[in-house]
C-alpha cells in the first residue's frame, strides 16, 4: 500500500536521509558528517519537538568506580526476564561510557557531585548508582541542546523541518534509494517532494500517541514503523511497549501527553503507597521500589483495581531540597496543586517506550 498523494513537486538529494531529530537522529547525522557525507535532516515539526527532550532521570552506564560493562550486562539481562537480545546487550553496557564521553566532548554539561566528579544516581533495576543525569531532571534538554547545537553548526547537514515522510522509494531491484515526503506549512521547501539518497535512516521515535495516557509528545504516532511496513521491512516486537509506572496524575479523562515523574525520583529515596497508606511494593520483589518498570507498573495497576482508585501515590517528602534537584518535575507537580515536599504525588502508569520497531541488525540495517 502507498499513500494517495501528488506528484512530488521538487526534488533533491544526499548521501544519506535522516529521518527523525531525536538523540538517535542527531547522533547519526553528525557521525555521517564525520565520515564526509552529506546529510538530509527530516523532521515532522521543529527540530526540538521530538521524544529526546522530554527524558528527565538520566542515561545508564558504567562509569562509576567500581563499577563495569559486565555488571551492567548482569542488571540488564535480569530486568530483561529472558528477553534480550545478549549480543545487543554486549554493545550497550560496552559501548555506553564512550558514547556518554563523546556526548561531553560535543558539549553536553552533567551534573557533579561535591568532589567535581560526574553525578550518578539510581533507577529501577540496577544495583549500583549509575545513572548521570543533567539540569536535575532535564537530562533530555541538555543533550538535545548539545547535539542541536553541533548540527546547527555542520553546513553539511540539511534540516527540512515541518516535514511528514510519506513513502521509502525504491529501484527496480526493491532497494530503498530514497523517500518522498510532504512539507506542511512553513518549511524550508512547500509541499509533495522526494529525496534521493543513498542510504535512508529512520530514526522516527515512539507511538505512544496510540494510547489515551502517554510520556510521549504529540509526533510520537508510530510514522517509521508505518513507513517500513509500507516498504516491506520486517518489523518486530511492536507488542513490547514499556509502562511507566509513576506518571503523574493529573485528573480523570486526562487524554494525551502526560507529565512524568522520573523513576529518578524513587532512586533517592521516595516510595509508593496505596490508598491505606501501605508500602506495597515490599515483598513484591527484592528492590521493592526500585524493581524494574514493569513490575512496578503492573502491581500499582493490581493496587488500582483492588482499591477502585485511578492511582496510586508517591511519597517523596523524605527528599531534600528537592525543587533543586527535580525543578522540572516539582514544577509539574506545582501546577496541580501539589507540592512534593509536603504533599504525596498521584501517580498512575502511562504508554512509555516502544521497545520493539523495525527490526535490524546490530549495525542498524533493515531487511
Amino acid at each position: 500500500m502507498r499513500l494517495l498523494t501528488g506528484k512530488p513537486g521538487w526534488s533533491t538529494s544526499a548521501d544519506v536521509v535522516v529521518i527523525g531529530s531525536g538523540v538517535a537522529g542527531l547522533t547519526t547525522a553528525l557521525n555521517l558528517r564525520s565520515h564526509g557525507l552529506s546529510v538530509l535532516l527530516v523532521t515532522k515539526a521543529r527540530i526540538d519537538e521530538g521524544s529526546t527532550k522530554w527524558a528527565q532521570g538520566g542515561i545508564a552506564a558504567a562509569l562509576g568506580p567500581g563499577d563495569t560493562p559486565d555488571q551492567h550486562k548482569k542488571d540488564t539481562l535480569i530486568a530483561g526476564a529472558g528477553l534480550c537480545d545478549s549480543k545487543a546487550v554486549d554493545v550497550l553496557v560496552s559501548e555506553g561510557p564512550e558514547a556518554v564521553r563523546k556526548l561531553i566532548a560535543q558539549g553536553a554539561v552533567f551534573d557533579k557531585s561535591e568532589t567535581g566528579e560526574i553525578a550518578l544516581t539510581r533507577e529501577g533495576g540496577h544495583l549500583r548508582n549509575r545513572i548521570l543525569h543533567a539540569g536535575g531532571d532535564a537530562t533530555g534538554a541538555e543533550v538535545s541542546r548539545a547535539l542541536l547545537a553541533a548540527v546547527s553548526n555542520d553546513p553539511g547537514i540539511e534540516v527540512i523541518e515541518h516535514a511528514l515522510v510519506l513513502d521509502a522509494l525504491k529501484t527496480n531491484s526493491g532497494r530503498v534509494c530514497g523517500v518522498t515526503l510532504h512539507v506542511i506549512g512553513e518549511g524550508s521547501r512547500d509541499g509533495v517532494g522526494q529525496v534521493l539518497a543513498r542510504a535512508v535512516v529512520l530514526a522516527t521515535g515512539g507511538l505512544g500517541q496510540v494510547y489515551s495516557q502517554t510520556t510521549n509528545p504529540s509526533v510520537s504516532t508510530g510514522d517509521g514503523v508505518a513507513l517500513a511496513l509500507r516498504a516491506g521491512a520486517d518489523v518486530a516486537d511492536v507488542e513490547f511497549i514499556q509502562f511507566h509506572p509513576t506518571v503523574l496524575y493529573i485528573g480523570e479523562g486526562s487524554r494525551g501527553q502526560q507529565p512524568l515523574i522520573s523513576e529518578a525520583v524513587r532512586g533517592e529515596g521516595a516510595f509508593l503507597v496505596n490508598d491505606r497508606g501501605e508500602r506495597f511494593m515490599r515483598g513484591v520483589h527484592p528492590l521493592a521500589d526500585l524493581a524494574p518498570r514493569d513490575i512496578v507498573a503492573k502491581e500499582i495497576s493490581r493496587q488500582m483495581q483492588l482499591t477502585g482508585s485511578l492511582h496510586v501515590w508517591l511519597d517523596a517528602r523524605s527528599i531534600k531540597d528537592f525543587s533543586d534537584r527535580f525543578p522540572n518535575i516539582y514544577a509539574s507537580c506545582k501546577e496541580i496543586g501539589i507540592d512534593p515536599t509536603s504533599d504525596l504525588i498521584p501517580v498512575a502508569p502511562a504508554s512509555h517506550y516502544a521497545s520493539g520497531g523495525v527490526r535490524t541488525d546490530l549495525n542498524g540495517h533493515s531487511s
